[in-house]
Formats: C-alpha cells, sequence, structure tokens
C-alpha cells in the first residue's frame, strides 16, 4: 500500500488499475522525473521579476452516495513546473480508501497528472484525495527592445514544437480567414513606418486582437468564431491570437491558470554560431495588455490546448480535464465526485 508521503514512494505497491497503465506505459512513479517533450531552454534570467508564493490545493471527494462501488480511478491535474514557477508538495491528505496514488506526465509535456485508486468503496463512505502544494511564481518580464530584435520567427520550428503551429481544438489555425487577415495586419504594420522586426510582426497581431475584439465573460468561443463575433472572453483572445501566430508559422499555445487562460508564443533566438534556441514569452489577453511578459503571478495547471490522455483514447482535449471511472457493485450505483481547485489563505 501507498505510503502516506509522497516522499516515502520508494516502494509503491500499485493497485491493478495502476499497474495495467505502467504497462501499457502511460503512468510514472510519484518519484521519477518528468520529461519536458520541448527543447530544454531556460528563461532569461534577467527576465525574472519579483517572486511570489501561493499555497494551491487539489484534488477530489469521491462519495459512494448511490450504493457500494469499486475499481475506482480518478485523475486530477496538479499545478505546473515551467521555467517560472516551481512547484513542492506540502501536505497530503489521503483517506484510508486510497489504496495508491501515482503521477504521470502527458505525452510531449504540458500537463502533470495524480492518478488515484481505490479498489472498494461501501456505500455512503467520502474518500478524500488532496494534495496542498506550494507554488513559487516569478513575475515575468519582456525583453529589452535590442534583445527583443535578435529574435525571429523560425524558418523551422523544433520537430517538438511542430504540433504548435498547426490546428488544434478550437484554433483553426490553417483556415484561409486566419491566414488572410495575419498577412493584412502584417501589411498594415509594414505601411506604417519602417519594416518591423519579427517581434513586432507578432505583437501586431496581438494589438490587432486586443484592439478589434471586446473584451466580456462568456462561453470559451474558437478562433473564428470569435473573429465572427467580435467579442469573447480571455480563451477567445487567446485562441484567436494563437491561430494568426501559427497561420504566419510561430509556434503558439494556451497556457491555463487559475479561474483564466492566455497566450504564449515561441521566438527564436541565436546562442552562438550556427546554433539556435527559443522561448515562450508570455502575453495577457485580459485586463491590462501586457506581451512578452506575464505581470501578475498565477498558478499554472497546464501550458498547451491539444492533449491525448489514454483513458480517453478517441478525443483530442483541448484541456485535459479531471477524470474518474468506477464501476457499481450489486445494488450499488457509480461514485459521484467534487473536485477540488483553490488557493489556500495562509
Amino acid at each position: 500500500m501507498f505510503a502516506r508521503s509522497l516522499q516515502q514512494s520508494q516502494r509503491l505497491v500499485l493497485a491493478p488499475l495502476l499497474v495495467g497503465l505502467i504497462a501499457l506505459g502511460g503512468v510514472t512513479p510519484v518519484a521519477a522525473k518528468r520529461s519536458a517533450g520541448e527543447p530544454a531552454v531556460a528563461i532569461d534570467p534577467v527576465r525574472l521579476g519579483e517572486q511570489q508564493t501561493q499555497l494551491y490545493r487539489v484534488g477530489a471527494l469521491i462519495t459512494a452516495s448511490r450504493g457500494p462501488c469499486a475499481d475506482i480511478l480518478a485523475i486530477v491535474t496538479l499545478p505546473l513546473d515551467c521555467p517560472w514557477q516551481s512547484v513542492r508538495v506540502v501536505n497530503e491528505d489521503f483517506s484510508p480508501e486510497v489504496a495508491d496514488v501515482a503521477y504521470r506526465d502527458l505525452p510531449g509535456g504540458g500537463v502533470r497528472q495524480m492518478m488515484v485508486s481505490i479498489p472498494r468503496l461501501p456505500a455512503g463512505v467520502e474518500a478524500r484525495a488532496l494534495v496542498t502544494c506550494e507554488v513559487t511564481i516569478h513575475l515575468v518580464n519582456p525583453p529589452e527592445e535590442a534583445a527583443a530584435a535578435l529574435l525571429s520567427i523560425p524558418r523551422r520550428p523544433p520537430t517538438a514544437l511542430k504540433r504548435f503551429v498547426g490546428p488544434s481544438p478550437m484554433i483553426e489555425a490553417r483556415n484561409s480567414r486566419l491566414r488572410r487577415l495575419a498577412e493584412s495586419v502584417l501589411a498594415d504594420a509594414e505601411s506604417v513606418g519602417k519594416e518591423p522586426d519579427d517581434w513586432g510582426r507578432v505583437e501586431a497581431l496581438y494589438e490587432h486582437v486586443l484592439s478589434t475584439i471586446d473584451y466580456a465573460e462568456g462561453p470559451d468561443t474558437s478562433a473564428l468564431t470569435t473573429l465572427d463575433d467580435g467579442i469573447a472572453d480571455c480563451h477567445g483572445r487567446s485562441a484567436l491570437f494563437v491561430g494568426l501566430c501559427r497561420a504566419i508559422g510561430v509556434p503558439a499555445r494556451l497556457v491555463w491558470v487559475h479561474d483564466h487562460c492566455y497566450p504564449e508564443f515561441w521566438l527564436e533566438r541565436a546562442t552562438g554560431g550556427d546554433e539556435f534556441g527559443g522561448e515562450w514569452f508570455p502575453a495577457e489577453s485580459a485586463g491590462t495588455p501586457a506581451f512578452g511578459g506575464m505581470p501578475i503571478a498565477r498558478t499554472v495547471l497546464q501550458r498547451g490546448d491539444s492533449f491525448r490522455v489514454p483513458e480517453r483514447p478517441r478525443e483530442r482535449l483541448r484541456y485535459a480535464s479531471d477524470y474518474l471511472t468506477g464501476r457499481p457493485l450489486p445494488g450499488g450505483g457509480k461514485p459521484r465526485v467534487k473536485y477540488v481547485r483553490e488557493i489556500v489563505e495562509e
């Protein structure tokens, strides 16, 4: 049985559900190292600003309210380590019904998940699997003008980033309308004064989205729907900006944070000689504009907008949502779940 501390997980004895997942290469024990799935280029330390720390609790409360059930597998998204955010587990709260816990990263990176196995849950009993993380977040400053001028749109994106230049759920990157709009915006930018550098070209796309798409709370919309409606929330604005970036070959994706999402884009920079590296740059999609930096400390949950989850093989997901499976025992029903995702006030 899993020891109650994740730090003492040297001898995990995994329940059948998790054993099967490991056999398929879909899950790694808690102590295993993660793979980022993309070029490992650290953010320029000069661009890291003020540091803030939050306690963030995630998990699931699972109840056999309809009668006894078994073979429960709960999947919960955890805060994500990234160049400007570090995550440390500081407290675990697992009820006795929880047999095993393991972590995994989805292929390609961008999502960290906790896998919770409950072999049997008696009628009326609530199982608890909660993890509190200490999340240290740096504000991110945009690059200096001289440094930004050296960045360029990659002629050939690294293999691991090619999925961020094509279409994904709700981002119709290959649609001709987006391509024509992006070209029109860049042509307008070049007609007023000197021709912009690649940083300026991406910034022109960003400014066009913010100036032409009104902000309003509402349902998530795709890039094309946002373009048609002329109004959207943070998701719609982000999707349109990402779609325009991809239409001209700039790798871009969504970043999902607590109660919000925003876009980020990738530009290439020379690292010496004939070698090139690159970096992701965030942009704010609501409130005060911020291009190339992030002035607000938010807990990052996922980076990306096209995920494959082993338990849902036929679906391509823009967000790897929390997930629960379980089977009713005779006289019982399927379990009910309440997911927990909250900032903990100290």
